[in-house]
């Protein structure tokens, strides 16, 4: 048991890798040895998910209409809060949505699933179209707290497809990190995060074809975050996520929008766009408020931009340079006499003292990026 929940783990680092190798672009305050080391890592590791057989699993549940949100506009009272809202959701997108609190994240979500009624455009709903949402009030276990979880996920379904390969409750459970002990315990007595797990396998198991998670990441540590984006990176459905964590954003959605101003915004530089627009709202706001413009930032001199580059390749090959010596170094302490201990000693406190002395240029190297970059 041991041993596979190893193999387990590595196998999601692996994918956890690639995909922010692959995914949303930042900037990677790190020196170009590691980058390398990493990359080597994950080379032959694949995407997180195929989205073009994602799409074309939707599309075979969905039809080509899902949701259409044409010229919306939502006021209560006299608050407008979206207007002009045009919007036509896909089979199989996987969409984020950014805002500040308060801006009509959730009133969005409303027009989507229905709770919401519009007040001016109209919404059109394709004829197949299941929207399920996962809420943070946990609706789905009310009925059942004196009940086994396994007893709870076996009444719903016998088996259930997943990244194509036919899988037992049980075996679900045990994906989004059940134990055995866990899965006969009732369900009241389950810790918020265990609750909100076995939430969304109920929420999948009914198979909804659009799927809405709403704030997802309460009460869920990093492991039970981890379990539920590789689970659904193999969901065969559209999905529309809104949270303020932008790992988790950037890691189970493809495309991004933000509602800025009440309008909905297509964001192509996903959530560091975003940022900047925000930014921009709020220098323009400080702007406003003190009635003067801000002063502009003073960056480097061509002449001192060279020379900081310079010396952040130097710094790159110094490290790259350390980090071989002490591959050397380990190589010598494996072959060394096992029982010469002042030897051993000797080879341990090179090792440490290259360490130490590359972990002060690693910190140098951040402080010269980001003067370059800003």
């Amino acid at each position: 048991m041991s041993a596979a929940t190893e193999s387990k783990r590595k196998n999601l680092m692996r994918k956890e890798l690639a995909w922010l190798r692959r995914g949303a672009p930042a900037r990677t305050a790190k020196p170009k040895f590691r980058i390398d080391a990493a990359n080597q890592l994950i080379e032959n590791e694949p995407p997180p998910r195929d989205p073009i057989e994602l799409k074309q699993m939707a599309t075979a549940r969905l039809g080509k209409d899902v949701v259409d949100i044409l010229d919306v506009g939502v006021s209560y009272g006299d608050n407008e809060v979206l207007r002009h809202i045009e919007w036509r959701i896909g089979p199989g997108e996987r969409t984020g949505v950014l805002g500040a609190n308060g801006v009509g994240k959730s009133t969005l979500l409303g027009l989507v699933t229905g709770a919401v009624t519009p007040t001016t455009g109209r919404v059109k709903r394709g004829k197949t179209v299941k929207v399920v949402t996962l809420t943070q009030e946990l609706d789905e276990l009310k009925d059942v707290g004196s009940d086994r979880v396994s007893d709870v996920v076996g009444r719903q379904r016998t088996s259930y497809v997943s990244g194509g390969k036919e899988m037992t409750p049980s075996q679900l459970l045990e994906r989004l990190g059940f134990s055995n002990a866990q899965m006969s315990t009732p369900v009241r007595d389950l810790s918020g995060g265990q609750k909100r797990r076995l939430q969304l396998l109920l929420i999948l198991l009914d198979e909804p074809n659009v799927l809405v998670l709403d704030e997802p990441t309460n009460d869920l540590d990093t492991d039970m975050l981890a379990a539920m984006e590789d689970l659904l990176d193999s969901w065969p459905g559209t999905l529309l996520v809104v949270s303020h964590d932008r790992y988790l954003l950037e890691r189970i959605t493809d495309q991004q929008y933000a509602i800025i101003d009440g309008h909905l915004r297509h964001l192509p530089g996903g959530v560091d766009q975003y940022l900047r627009l925000r930014k921009e709202q709020d220098a323009h706001a400080a702007d406003a408020a003190s009635g003067a413009p801000a002063a502009k930032k003073a960056g480097l001199s061509s002449a001192d931009l060279r020379m900081t580059k310079k010396e952040i390749a130097s710094i790159d090959r110094k490290l790259a340079k350390m980090s071989a010596r002490i591959d050397a170094l380990h190589v010598e302490i494996a072959e060394h006499d096992q029982s010469d201990f002042p030897g051993l000693s000797t080879l341990t406190a090179a090792v440490t003292t290259i360490e130490e002395q590359m972990s002060e240029l690693e910190h140098r190297w951040i402080e010269l990026s980001e003067l370059v970059d800003s």
